[in-house]
């Protein structure tokens, strides 16, 4: 998916320029990495609906900066506590040789056809919904598909099972233990099974009694 976002430099600074920024339907912003920072804003409504979108947060972007284009990552934004504006934006620029790391967004298909769900009653629960990867820029993708048509009850997929694309590694300490889907049977079953059980249990010591009682 190709995202390019428009901006324009800025110079004034500090808290009053960015609520004056704000007010005027602006976000302010920075770029940073490669080169000297920049400070920057952009058109807050554009912006707003332009991070809706799962592509934007696992992406290459291209920024239009004063009608220069380079590309960038979205690193960091910060919401209003209540309101849906978006107060400040971070982005990073792309060195094409050098790795990157980023959160991609985890896909999950064929959970209906699961032995944990079909055969035993259970429900798919997403352990992870994203993944922090290491790439390069060229190799990032969008998403990262999670086929769960194997998982069974009790043998949950973890890191080391998926099927990553070319030239993308997890990243983090021990990450591939980690788990990223289980299927759960539900509290109520559970809760159901216990007291047919019991009731059988119960059942069963009777009739034993009944039976050890002289005729």
């Amino acid at each position: 998916m190709k995202i390019e976002l428009s901006a324009i430099s800025r110079k004034a600074q500090g808290t009053g320029a960015s609520r004056r920024l704000r007010k005027a339907g602006r976000v302010p912003g920075i770029v940073y990495g490669g080169t000297e920072p920049a400070l920057i804003d952009l058109d807050h409504n554009t912006l707003y609906y332009s991070l809706r979108k799962e592509g934007i947060h696992a992406s290459i972007l291209t920024l239009d900066l004063d009608g220069k284009k380079e590309k960038v990552l979205l690193r960091d934004f910060q919401m209003h506590p209540f309101r849906q504006q978006v107060q400040h934006i971070d982005f990073q620029r792309v060195e094409e040789n050098k790795k990157i790391h980023m959160k991609v967004p985890l896909h999950f298909i064929n959970a209906d056809t699961a032995p944990g769900v079909k055969l035993s009653g259970g429900v798919v629960s997403h352990v992870m919904n994203d993944l922090n990867v290491a790439c390069l820029p060229a190799d990032l993708p969008e998403f990262i598909e999670v086929d769960l048509s194997t998982l069974a009850l009790g043998h949950p997929i973890h890191v080391s099972d998926l099927i990553l694309p070319k030239g993308i590694e997890a990243a983090g300490i021990h990450i591939e233990n980690a788990v990223v889907a289980t299927v759960q049977v539900p509290r109520g079953a559970v809760e159901a099974e216990a007291l047919a059980a019991a009731e059988a249990a119960a059942a069963a010591a009777a009739d034993a009694k009944a039976a050890a009682k002289p005729d």
